[in-house]
C-alpha cells in the first residue's frame, strides 16, 4: 500500500511540475470523454422525455393508422395506396372487440390561424376533429367548461375546445367560454379550454390546438381523410387481446388475405418508445466511435510525453535501481503516471460534458440528464487507454540498466 501511495505521489508531482505539456497532452482524450458524456446526457434525456410526453397514451391505450409512426425513412407513395381508415372502422371495432372498452377517431390539420375580431393566432394551430371519446382516449383535460358530447358530434354544433397557447392569444386576461372565434372564415363558440400539458420533445406545443367535433371538422377539411383510431382496452392485462381483436377486425373488413401485410399501423406508447430507443443506440454508437478515436489520439499524446518522460529522468532510474528499486516497481511507478494523467484528463472531460450538458439546457431548452454509466465508462476508457499506452515506456524504464543510467547526462 506504502508502495502505491509513493507512485500516485511521484506521478501527480510530474503532472504538477510539468502543466501545460501534461494539459496539451490531454486533449484527445478530454474531447473524447466531454462528447461521451454531453452526447449520452443529451440522449438519455431524450429518452425520459418521450417516456414522460408518451405517457399521455396510457398504459391500455394503443392508436391505429394508416400512416406508420416512429423514426426513419419510410415510402410514403406505398403507405398513400393504403385504404383509409373511417368511422364505420372505429363502429366496428367498439361493436365486435369484446376486450375494448371504448374507440375514438380524430384528424387533424396543422399550420392554421384562429381569429376573433380582435386578435389572430400565427398560422401554427393544429385543428383537431375528434370524436367525443376522443377526451379519455388521448389522456386529455378540460380545465374550464366541458368538452363536446355527442349532441354536438350528430348536429355536427359548431363549437370547439382550445389549448392555453390559443387562448392567451386571442383571450388575454378574459373568460373564453361562450365566445366566438373563426377558423377558416367560420365562426365557432368556444365551451371549453383545456389543462396546460406542455411541449412534445420541448418542440411541438401540445397547448397551440383547436378541438371541434369531427363532423364539423370533416365539413371544413373534407370527407375524403383517414383517420387516427384511438382505441383503450377494458384493461392493461387485455390489451394484447384488444389489439389482436382489432387487427382481425380490420383485416378482415379490408379484405386482407393469410398472407397479406396489414395495410394498417398499430402503435402503443411502447412501440414508440422502442423505436426512438433504437434512434438513441444509432447515435451512442457514432458518439463513442468519435470517442475511441479522440482516446487514441490522446493515448499517443501519453506515450509520446512519457517516452519523454522516461528520457528526461533515465539517471533518477539509474539511481533508484542502484538504491535496490526492483523492475516491478519502476514499471508500477511509470504505469501509475500514464494512468494518472489519463484520469486527469477524463475527469477534466467529465466537467466539460457536465459544462456542455448545462448549457445545452440552459441555453437552447434541451432535456439533458447525465447518467452515472456513462461519467464511469468514460473514466475507465480514460483510465484503460492511459495503462495500454503507457506499459511501453514503462517497460522500457524498468528495463534500464542502473550503471548506464547514472552515465546519463
Amino acid at each position: 500500500m506504502s508502495g502505491f501511495l509513493d507512485n500516485m505521489r511521484l506521478a501527480l508531482g510530474t503532472f504538477v511540475a510539468n502543466p501545460l505539456r501534461s494539459l496539451l497532452t490531454l486533449i484527445g482524450i478530454v474531447i473524447g470523454v466531454a462528447t461521451v458524456v454531453s452526447m449520452m446526457a443529451l440522449i438519455e434525456g431524450l429518452r425520459l422525455k418521450v417516456n414522460h410526453d408518451l405517457s399521455f397514451l396510457g398504459a391500455n391505450t394503443f392508436e391505429v393508422s394508416k400512416w406508420p409512426s416512429g423514426f426513419g425513412r419510410y415510402n410514403w407513395r406505398k403507405y398513400a395506396m393504403r385504404p383509409d381508415l373511417t368511422v364505420e372502422d372505429t363502429e366496428a371495432i367498439l361493436e365486435r372487440s369484446p376486450s375494448v372498452l371504448r374507440v375514438a377517431a380524430a384528424d387533424d390539420e396543422g399550420g392554421q390561424k384562429v381569429s376573433t375580431a380582435d386578435a389572430e393566432t400565427r398560422p401554427s394551430v393544429f385543428v383537431v376533429g375528434a370524436t367525443p371519446t376522443y377526451e379519455e382516449t388521448a389522456g386529455i383535460t378540460v380545465a374550464q367548461g366541458r368538452f363536446f358530447g355527442e349532441v354536438d358530434e350528430v348536429e355536427g354544433r359548431a363549437v370547439v375546445v382550445l389549448g392555453l397557447d390559443v387562448v392567451d392569444v386571442l383571450f388575454p386576461g378574459q373568460d373564453p367560454l361562450g365566445k366566438e372565434v373563426r377558423i377558416r372564415g367560420r365562426p365557432y363558440r368556444v365551451i371549453g379550454v383545456l389543462q396546460k400539458r406542455g411541449s412534445f420533445l420541448g418542440m411541438v406545443s401540445l397547448d397551440n390546438m383547436a378541438l371541434m367535433p369531427l363532423r364539423s371538422f370533416l365539413s371544413v377539411y373534407g370527407m375524403q381523410r383517414s383517420l387516427d383510431i384511438s382505441v383503450q382496452a377494458t384493461s392493461p392485462e387485455l390489451l394484447e387481446k384488444a389489439q389482436a381483436e382489432t387487427r382481425t377486425l380490420l383485416r378482415a373488413r379490408h379484405k386482407l388475405k393469410p398472407g397479406d401485410a396489414d395495410d394498417f399501423d398499430m402503435t402503443t406508447n411502447e412501440s414508440m418508445t422502442k423505436s426512438f430507443n433504437q434512434l438513441s443506440q444509432v447515435i451512442a454508437v457514432a458518439s463513442f466511435g468519435v470517442c475511441l478515436l479522440s482516446l487514441v489520439v490522446g493515448g499517443i499524446g501519453i506515450l509520446n510525453i512519457m517516452l519523454v518522460s522516461v528520457t528526461e529522468r533515465t539517471r533518477e532510474i539509474g539511481v533508484r535501481k542502484a538504491l535496490g528499486a526492483r523492475r516491478k516497481r519502476i514499471l508500477a511507478q511509470f504505469a501509475t503516471e500514464a494512468v494518472v494523467l489519463a484520469l486527469v484528463g477524463g475527469a477534466i472531460g467529465v466537467g466539460m460534458g457536465y459544462g456542455l450538458a448545462f448549457l445545452g439546457r440552459w441555453m437552447l431548452g434541451f432535456h439533458t440528464v447525465v447518467p452515472l454509466w456513462a461519467v464511469a465508462l468514460s473514466l475507465v476508457m480514460s483510465s484503460g487507454v492511459g495503462l495500454v499506452f503507457g506499459i511501453y515506456p514503462a517497460a522500457r524504464a524498468a528495463r534500464l540498466d542502473p550503471v548506464e543510467a547514472m552515465r546519463a547526462d
